[in-house]
């Protein structure tokens, strides 16, 4: 009975519960939010115990934080990753921050990590509203970066014109629960980006 309870000790905690409880927590928050996410469900998910869970996370917004921060290292947001891709021209980067994902029909869209944490936490969760400003602000400057290889006669303008436009689609896309939304936004960006590559030109 006693290794029987060692080895169930083992399979709780061990080297593998902080993973297990961070990807309890990516799948729970984005799927239910973080304020109906507690920490009763997020032990059960990750199968660990208290103690085990407190002595890797004090808090839960302390999971909160690292949750976010996974986005910006392992487990970076599919469309955002698009502007890394090395087979695409500069110009079809930025346009291909707007493919929607796909995905179960019956899953609901939720939109943007970063976006529903500073909602969810109401002014109330300071470091957590660092932190998406930074990767805002990140993700911009990406989009003004890319914006400049592909030869905009702007490129600060058309970036923070692009973010805009893909902020709103995802926001929408997480109202309405409809993937459609980024259709047109794709259009609204080709629309744009004709024009900035037209100036730059001469066009």
């Amino acid at each position: 009975m006693g290794a029987s309870t060692s080895a169930a000790g083992a399979a709780r905690g061990g080297r593998g519960a902080r993973e297990r409880i961070l990807r309890a927590a990516e799948e729970l928050f984005y799927t239910r939010g973080i304020r109906a996410t507690g920490v009763a469900a997020l032990m059960e998910a990750a199968h660990v115990s208290p103690r085990t869970f407190y002595a890797h996370f004090p808090t839960k917004n302390a999971l909160v934080e690292q949750y976010l921060r996974r986005f910006e290292s392992e487990n970076p947001i599919a469309a955002e990753a698009e502007l890394d891709r090395a087979d695409l021209a500069p110009a079809r980067r930025l346009l291909a921050i707007f493919t929607p994902v796909e995905g179960d029909a019956s899953t609901p869209i939720r939109g943007c990590p970063f976006h529903n944490a500073v909602v969810e936490g109401a002014g109330e969760l300071p470091e957590v509203a660092r932190l998406a400003q930074r990767h805002k602000q990140a993700f911009r400057d990406r989009l003004v970066a890319v914006a400049a290889e592909a030869g905009a006669a702007d490129p600060e303008a058309l970036g923070r014109q692009l973010a805009v436009i893909f902020e709103g689609a995802n926001a929408l896309a997480a109202s309405c629960n409809d993937n459609r939304v980024f259709s047109d936004a794709r259009r609204a960006a080709e629309t744009l980006l004709a024009a900035a590559l037209g100036l730059a030109s001469g066009g």
